[in-house]
């Protein structure tokens, strides 16, 4: 078996924990396989048989017999919220996407029953498919009664929406008199112009300013929210992420952490360029030129994040054909929310910075657009420049595809949603048979672009890889419930998903050089599985169980 080390002498150095017995997966195409492997001050040393290894080994060291278990890199998510992931998990009304309008009122009116007076009750995720159902006075009515007088907001399973209670309008200071928020809209009743409690887009900021007013030490929210969501990130294998919308108070949170030693993943972070849909009030250049007072060994704060459109099931993504006729009888064209100009700016602003870019482009027009401006970009300024993201490279038009590798940008595959689901179906419904043409991943990959597996958590409830692995094989929901494949043409291997959840994404994220793969010299980020994902059936993937987490040889999750 061939072995890569470091250079010099293992007895003189001797690592300070040995893995043996195990199968491998580097995923790195010069050593794919090995029996072994080595570490010393958090780093791999050592990479091959395990009688190589055992020359690593001093008094000290500690052997870790992986009982012929499988281990491979830990796992990167390029593309999550994790503070709200967390904030969710710790402080909120956590659901499933799955459940039906009645049996979200029912956990309304129960955690209602056990929330103390006048707070206000927050969570989700609500399915896209009950749109329709809560624009209305009867779902606020519904609402109102279930809630005992607390003021409730609750988010949809794209986080651009949110359904709010008569109690939540009345803090908001939300009338028939508001006018919308640009770039978003206020769902009213036909008749009389009141707020239903349905917001869409850059309303949902109305809601959630609303809401952070009334805890008493956010920032110390946002510590324990943060230290949450990595314990969660980690029990899925999961040791570098990009936070994509990455606001101050979680740049204070995750450096907090940091330099306390207790952020055990590596973070890179996409300032909002704009005011978001979470209503931050710190943004664009005012945020920007105070990033460097958060960076730390594991907090990069590398990218920007621009919103190009809104989500299809609103009928707000930018989409190159018309979407069927809404309520009224008209065929609804969306376009970017950003002019050209304006994105080739702030490309060019980023590149200037030495930062990417993530774009939140949800229809294929959205996309368009952006590659356009990065081809402007590439142009003006040559082909080395940082690269940048698109996010979700989701609805794609056939000829822009080989754009991705052309002009070196990511495409961001998330969330975990490439088989059919609720959002599937509702897309259906606003933009018919467009609907199943939904992540050309195999095409993507076929063209050589760079893709890199995201969660979009919590979005899909939790982060789980492992979930959208499967998915990205098999093209069927995992959880069943949804029969069928999504454009099956379009499923991929496994090796190719493996790497489209370790070394692409850290790649993307600018990590590459320092974990992603089984390399001598990279971060001992590292996880050992209960069953070897190459010996157990496609439509069981997501029953993968990580048994240990290691984050620079560290144990973060699990036992040895």
């Amino acid at each position: 078996m061939r072995s890569a080390q470091t250079p010099g002498s293992p007895t003189a150095n001797p690592a300070d924990l040995i893995f043996e017995n195990g199968k491998v997966y580097t995923v790195d195409a010069r050593l794919p396989w090995a029996e072994a492997v080595a570490v010393r001050h958090g780093k791999i040393v050592f990479v091959g048989s395990a009688k190589g290894a055992r020359d690593w080994q001093g008094p000290q060291t500690r052997i870790v017999d992986l009982k012929g278990r499988m281990m491979m890199p830990g796992l990167g998510d390029v593309h999550n919220h994790h503070t709200r992931g967390g904030q969710l998990d710790l402080f909120e009304l956590s659901f499933q996407a799955s459940i039906s309008f009645d049996e979200i009122l029912a956990r309304v009116k129960a955690r209602a029953s056990q929330t103390p007076a006048g707070e206000w009750i927050c969570g989700g995720i609500w399915s896209s498919e009950l749109i329709a159902r809560l624009g209305t006075v009867e779902a606020k009515a519904a609402l109102d009664a279930v809630s005992l007088g607390h003021p409730v907001m609750l988010r949809d399973d794209s986080l651009h929406n949110r359904w709010v209670n008569s109690k939540a309008l009345e803090l908001m200071d939300v009338t028939a008199a508001t006018p919308d928020p640009e770039l978003g809209h206020i769902v009213r009743d036909r008749s009389s112009g009141a707020p239903v409690g349905l917001l869409l887009e850059k309303a949902s900021a109305l809601a959630e300013q609303a809401a952070v007013k009334s805890v008493n030490d956010p920032l110390q929210r946002d510590i324990a929210s943060t230290q949450r969501a990595v314990e969660i990130l980690n029990s899925y294998g999961v040791t570098a992420y990009q936070d994509a919308n990455t606001t101050l108070p979680m740049l204070q949170a995750l450096t907090g952490l940091d330099r306390r030693g207790e952020l055990n993943a590596w973070c890179v972070g996409s300032l909002p360029v704009f005011n978001t849909l979470t209503g931050t009030e710190l943004f664009g250049e005012a945020l920007i030129a105070r990033r460097e007072e958060f960076r730390t060994t594991h907090v990069r704060p590398d990218f920007i994040k621009l919103f190009m459109d809104g989500v299809p099931m609103t009928r707000t993504a930018a989409m190159l054909e018309a979407y069927k006729p809404d309520e009224t009888g008209h065929a609804v064209v969306s376009q970017s929310f950003l002019r050209l100009p304006d994105v080739v700016h702030w490309i060019v602003r980023a590149e200037t910075m030495g930062l990417g870019v993530k774009v939140h482009c949800a229809g294929d027009a959205a996309v368009r657009d952006i590659l356009d401006a990065v081809e402007i970009v590439r142009r003006l300024r040559g082909p080395d420049g940082p690269m940048h993201h698109i996010a979700h490279a989701s609805f794609i038009d056939p000829a822009d595809i080989s754009r991705f590798r052309e002009l070196n940008v990511v495409a961001d595959l998330c969330p975990a949603i490439w088989f059919p689901c609720a959002i599937t179906v509702a897309n259906q419904a606003v933009i018919g048979e467009r609907a199943e043409r939904y992540w050309p991943n195999r095409d993507l990959h076929a063209a050589g672009a760079l893709m890199a597996g995201g969660s979009d958590w919590p979005v899909i409830g939790l982060p789980d890889p492992w979930f959208g692995l499967e998915g990205m094989v098999t093209r069927r929901n995992p959880r069943g419930g949804y029969p069928g494949a999504l454009w099956a043409e379009q499923a991929i291997d496994l090796p190719t998903a493996i790497e489209i959840y370790t070394r692409n994404p850290t790649k993307a994220m600018g990590l590459g050089h320092l974990t992603g793969t089984i390399e001598v010299g990279k971060s001992a980020d590292l996880i050992v599985l209960e069953k070897n994902l190459f010996e157990v059936g496609h439509d069981r993937l997501s029953h993968t169980k990580v048994l240990s987490t290691w984050f620079e040889g560290r144990l973060v999750h699990g036992e040895a």
